[in-house]
């Protein structure tokens, strides 16, 4: 979008609050109205960092008269707000969020992703500025300290000192931007947020620093100040990356929306069109292998489609004139033609996107405590340094010694320990799964992990392998096998595509068509065969049997009256899948299968793997439904799926895994991949979670214990400015250390 303000570097301007909707972008133009009456405004928000920036943003905009609903996506920086039509008013909407300090545009995804990497890369740049400055002033500060003995001369010291200041002064004003600007809007606002006391402390000790300096005092500080800052770049620049890949999942099903449609026109013609200005009432022409651009209903013609989609079955349905067809379903054998009856945005695969992101918050108690420290921090340094102070300058000690003094407890009250207690043994335990195949995708998974009380597997590719395998083989001769793959390498169907790859490439046979929801015609030899259904491939034939439960193909002999030959098929179980759901049913776990699939494959699978809680046929938001109501009852469910129609479920259980072999939506609506065929990487990562969990409240009884002997400290007056810094480094490496420790040996 041209009308979207770019500030230096992707971070948010210093100055005030800026509202990017002038004459030529008035935030009307951006409202869209639903048939129920219901008015929404989506808006780039930026300069939004934490949970405190989430409350402020939705209680400012909800105060306003007229809204029903309002929803800040951090990772996305979206802001989605809905009210009655003709209550609410978008210019004010708009103004409420640039009055409390933020950057507020159009929203448009492109421009917000953009966003998010100039700030991904701009933070990345601090870092390594900040590092670089920082080793080069420990060099100097290494020198003067191994000279203060008396081999080294006051010219010498001061030289070295004014050489530090010439590093470390751009170096800060460069490296602490998203600090300082972060402070000086917060205090613009009358308010103040974590990054106040830590300008404030990076401003007095660069301040007395170069005040020492210039009087040819003995102590900087220049190297404290810049080790704080990159110390707290690194969990700043994490912390981005983690949130990040929540994007994924969203963009992820998007990518399924066909970007073109063919629609038939009145006067015969096709004309190709962008799907997202399709209208109610078009008439779309589908080839085999395109996608549905819209929802809509079939005019014309009949031919399999894929449903993975909606239903997360792995078998082709049969549609005709008159049934649904939903946007991102794949047509696989013959031409449609539908009618459409939403828009795009109005369609299945939308509501699905709206749905993962809805799921994309964060999450867990850890999280939460974090947020609760964070809101104690500011006012509680601030007290203590005050205090410091006033205190110091009552006793008589002087301005020098009393700022000293209440630096350091500005800067060894600063919440690194804190800040890295958690994700210090995440990035550990990650690694150690990720060693099996398990990749963790965000931040937090490992804690709501170690909550678990429930698992709720999806049936079709997640305790199955998701392809169709040929049962009887042997039950089939050779000659029949290899009518078969010459009529299957020219089908689309799965059944079709599992016979072609189990005879391995070869000739196909003359003549073929498809007929669709019944099977595949063609010649061989001079002969006409078909390989389908059985009631199609018997023709006229009197079948001396009922069709057999199960999954079976057919092959034929058109005008013959041999008995078909049935190819049995079935969606084979992981190999472990029986033994994972002992585990866990062994460890108190509740485990059941949602599924999209039809009862008797759903159940039958069950069986197998030794699951008792069945819950088939069921819609994408039926899934939703009831892992809420799973959660409503107390439980911490851990979804496994792998189907398009499990990613809004996936979004929305606490925690969530899917197999490698998965669609790349619900992939990345989950916050757990499992590479391989196996389940028991499940196993290994709950229990690798447990232990993690228990090294965290490990960590942070580490981190109590430092502030509880360090902020005293401080406030006596026994540490200096430099010896805070390295107080605070220290208690940084111990909670990491004990971070590194192996964990316990799992399956």
């Amino acid at each position: 979008m041209s009308d979207v303000v770019t500030t230096q570097r992707g971070c948010p301007t210093t100055g005030g609050p800026v509202s990017d909707f002038g004459a030529a972008a008035d935030p009307a133009a951006f409202v869209t109205k639903d048939k129920d009456g219901v008015s929404r405004l989506e808006l780039l928000v930026r300069g939004a960092k934490c949970a405190g920036c989430i409350s402020k943003i939705e209680g400012g905009v909800t105060s306003l008269p007229g809204i029903e609903d309002v929803r800040l996506n951090l990772s996305t920086g979206k802001l989605s707000v809905s009210w009655r039509t003709g209550e609410g008013n978008s210019n004010a909407i708009a103004k409420k969020v640039a009055d409390l300090g933020y950057q507020v545009s159009p929203y448009d995804p492109g421009e917000a992703e953009d966003e998010r990497d100039k700030e991904g890369r701009f933070l990345l740049l601090c870092m390594a500025v900040a590092g670089f400055a920082m080793m080069n002033i420990m060099l100097l500060s290494v020198s003067v300290w191994s000279g203060s003995t008396g081999e080294m001369n006051e010219s010498t010291r001061a030289l070295f000192h004014w050489f530090s200041a010439l590093i470390a002064l751009p170096a800060a004003a460069f490296a602490g931007q998203p600090f300082f600007r972060s402070a000086f809007r917060s205090l613009a606002k009358g308010q103040a947020n974590m990054d106040v006391p830590i300008s404030l402390a990076v401003f007095l000790a660069l301040g007395l620093s170069v005040y020492e300096t210039s009087i040819g005092g003995g102590n900087t500080y220049f190297d404290a100040a810049i080790m704080l800052l990159f110390f707290l770049l690194i969990g700043r620049w994490l912390d981005h990356r983690l949130r990040g890949e929540t994007r994924v999942a969203a963009r992820k099903l998007l990518s399924l929306q066909a970007t073109t449609a063919n629609v038939l026109l009145e006067d015969g013609t096709v004309q190709a069109v962008r799907s997202n200005t399709i209208q109610p009432g078009a008439k779309i022409i589908l080839w085999p292998g395109d996608r549905a651009p819209v929802d809509g209903v079939v005019l014309e013609g009949k031919s399999d489609i894929d449903m993975a989609l909606v239903s997360g079955e792995s078998a082709p349905a049969l549609v005709q004139k008159g049934e649904t067809v939903r946007a991102g379903m794949i047509n696989l054998t013959a031409k449609l033609v539908m009618q459409a009856n939403a828009t795009s945005s109005d369609s299945l695969l939308a509501e699905l996107t709206r749905l993962v992101e809805a799921g994309e918050t964060a999450k867990g108690h850890f999280v939460q405590l974090a947020d609760k420290a964070a809101r104690l921090y500011v006012p509680v340094v601030h007290t203590l340094a005050i205090m410091a102070f006033v205190g110091w300058m009552i006793s008589g000690a002087g301005m020098h010694q009393s700022i000293l003094i209440a630096s350091a407890v500005l800067i060894i009250t600063c919440p690194c320990a804190l800040g890295l207690a958690a994700p210090a043994v995440q990035i550990v335990a990650v690694g150690r799964l990720f060693k099996h195949g398990i990749l963790i995708k965000t931040g937090d998974a490992l804690e709501r992990l170690a909550e678990v009380d429930m698992v709720l597997f999806d049936k079709t590719g997640t305790l199955t392998l998701g392809q169709p395998e040929l049962l009887n083989p042997d039950a089939v001769s050779p000659e029949h096998m290899q009518q078969a793959a010459l009529l299957a390498r020219t089908s689309r169907h799965p059944l079709s595509q599992a016979i072609a790859k189990l005879v391995g490439p070869g000739p196909v046979a003359q003549d073929t068509h498809e007929v669709p929801g019944y099977g595949v015609e063609g010649v061989i030899d001079g002969q006409r065969f078909r390989l389908g259904k059985l009631e199609w491939v018997a023709g006229e034939q009197r079948l001396d049997t009922a069709p057999k439960r199960g999954t079976w193909l057919y092959l034929g002999h058109v005008g013959h009256k041999e008995k078909p030959i049935g190819f049995h098929f079935a969606d084979a179980l992981r190999p472990d899948a029986a033994e994972v759901v002992q585990i866990l049913v062994a460890q108190g776990i509740e485990v059941a299968m949602l599924s999209g699939d039809r009862n008797e494959p759903a159940t039958e699978a069950a069986t197998q793997a030794g699951i008792a809680q069945v819950f088939a046929e069921l819609t994408p938001q039926q899934k939703i439904d009831h892992v809420r109501k799973m959660a409503e009852q107390g439980h911490k469910v851990l979804m496994v799926g792998d189907g398009l129609n499990d990613a809004p479920a996936l979004a929305a259980a606490h925690v969530s895994m899917s197999p490698a072999s998965a669609a790349d939506a619900s992939q990345a609506a989950a916050d757990i991949v499992l590479d391989g065929k196996n389940l028991m990487p499940i196993v290994r990562s709950l229990e690798t979670a447990r232990a993690a969990k228990n090294r965290i409240l490990q960590n942070f009884g580490f981190a109590a214990a430092y502030n509880a002997v360090a902020v005293p400290m401080a406030f006596l007056g026994l540490v200096t400015p430099m010896i805070a810094a390295l107080a605070m480094s220290g208690s940084s490496i111990l909670v990491t250390l004990n971070a590194l420790r192996k964990f316990k040996a799992g399956r």
